[in-house]
This record gives C-alpha cells, structure tokens and sequence, in this order.
C-alpha cells in the first residue's frame, strides 16, 4: 500500500530539537517531506512574507529525510511545499512542533507552529500543532513523542470528524504521571502587557515587550485546566473567527440610518 504523505514544519527553526523529534515519530507513519524556517519564528502567527523574496536550500541533517530550510515564516512554508515543492500533491497529514513552549489560549493566535498548521488545515489539509510546556532547548520529549504518534496514527486512519486542525499541548510530565488526554476548548486566559524600556550604546531609546500570562480563564474544560491537571490538551480549532452569537444579538446594527 502507498504510504501516507506527512508534511512537517515549525515555527523553532529547522534545528530545533523539536523537529527532530517530530520527525522520528512522523517517519515510521509515511512518507516525510521537512521545510522549516531557517531561523526562529516565535510569535509571527499567520504573517506571510510579500515585500522580499523567499530563499529555500535543501538540507542533509535528517538522514533519509527529504528537507529543507526557508527563510520565509512558518506559513511560508506550507505554502511553499504544497504548491511549489509538491507541485499539488496531496498531503495525508501536516504537523508542526514540536513547540519549545506552551501554545494554550489565546497563544494559538501568536504562535507560527499553530499558523503553519492552521495554513495546512485552511488548505484541507487534516493538520496537528503540538507544543511541549518546556522552552528548554534541552527539553524532554520523549512523552510528547508519545503522544504524537498516537494521535497522528487516528487521524491517519481515522480522519477528522468537523474540523480539520488539532491544537494539541503537552504537560511538562514524566510519561507515566500524564493522566491522559482531553478533548478541551480553548481558555479565555490573556496577559498583562508590559514595555520594558531602555537605553542602547547609542543613547537610543529601545522598548520591549514584556508581560505574564493571567490563568484567571483556566476554568474546567478548557485547555489551560487540564494542563494543569496532568492532561495533554486537545482543542479541536478553526480559522473561522465569526462571532455566530454576536450574528443574532446585533441585527439590530442592519437599521443604520443614512
């Protein structure tokens, strides 16, 4: 039989540690195809590059592994492998991750692991973005390997019913003290902002950005709640940022008097 074509990108860079165990797990399930940044991409959610050309080198460190690295996003990519790279071919399966970090809440709309899965699923493409609670370059994966294969396997054989992307975070546990898997929503936790403000050697004023997650939203059921329970988070997602129940309450906005 034709094994199953499985696409695999991130938002760490192609040297991430997090790849490399994705893509252990991804090559005993199908056929692999790698394209990933060639530089760390946190936090430039769905951005897409337009005003300069996009550089893609084939890569020899995943041996037996067809890769490559882009100097584009993480969005960029998938793009770039389905119609450039893969010329339209389809695509059984995208991943992305493994994260170094959590990507819980409203993470999901920052993250370039969740907007390169979110790519994939855009184009119909069944897709799981998985992040490990660890920003340790040293990190542990060896429980989140785990846990991707298992859930790569069902949706390989399985499909998705009702959507077609996967937000799936992973505890910073020891296998054995995961209590599970839970199908979640998303938490309604934000952060508090703050700008930290400098002075470079130049004498010139700097900011950056700073903050902490509030977890005030992680009531039971959502994703920040099982996390803290011992349970990896699964939150079916989707582009669709329609407000349905805002549709019904502001009819009233149609009778606009011009």
């Amino acid at each position: 039989m034709k094994k199953p074509l499985i696409l695999v990108t991130n938002d760490d860079g192609i040297a991430a540690p997090g790849i490399r165990a994705l893509i252990e797990v991804a090559r005993e399930l199908g056929d692999v195809l790698v394209i990933a940044p060639d530089k760390p991409q946190s936090g430039q959610g769905h951005a897409i590059t337009i005003k300069l050309p996009l550089r893609v080198h084939p890569v020899d460190i995943f041996e037996g592994i067809d890769a490559y690295e882009c100097s584009g996003t993480p969005v960029d990519c998938v793009k770039f492998a389905k119609y450039k790279l893969l010329k339209g071919r389809q695509i059984d399966l995208c991943v992305s991750g493994i994260n170094h970090g959590g990507n819980a809440a409203i993470n999901i709309l920052y993250s370039g692991t969740m907007s390169a899965a979110m790519e994939a699923s855009i184009e119909g493409i069944n897709s799981i973005g998985f992040s490990l609670l660890d920003y340790s370059w040293e990190a542990d994966f060896s429980a989140a390997r785990v846990y991707a294969r298992s859930l790569m396997e069902k949706v390989l054989s399985e499909g998705l019913q009702e959507c077609k992307l996967l937000n799936v975070n992973i505890p910073r546990l020891p296998l054995e003290q995961i209590r599970g898997a839970l199908i979640c929503r998303q938490a309604a936790c934000d952060y508090t902002e703050e700008f930290i403000e400098g002075t470079d050697p130049h004498g010139q004023k700097y900011y950056w950005l700073g903050g902490e997650f509030i977890e005030d939203g992680a009531v039971e059921g959502t994703d920040v709640w099982a996390l803290k329970q011992g349970y990896v988070s699964i939150v079916p997602s989707t582009h669709d940022l329609t407000s349905y129940r805002g549709m019904e309450t502001l009819k009233h906005l149609e009778n606009l008097s011009l």
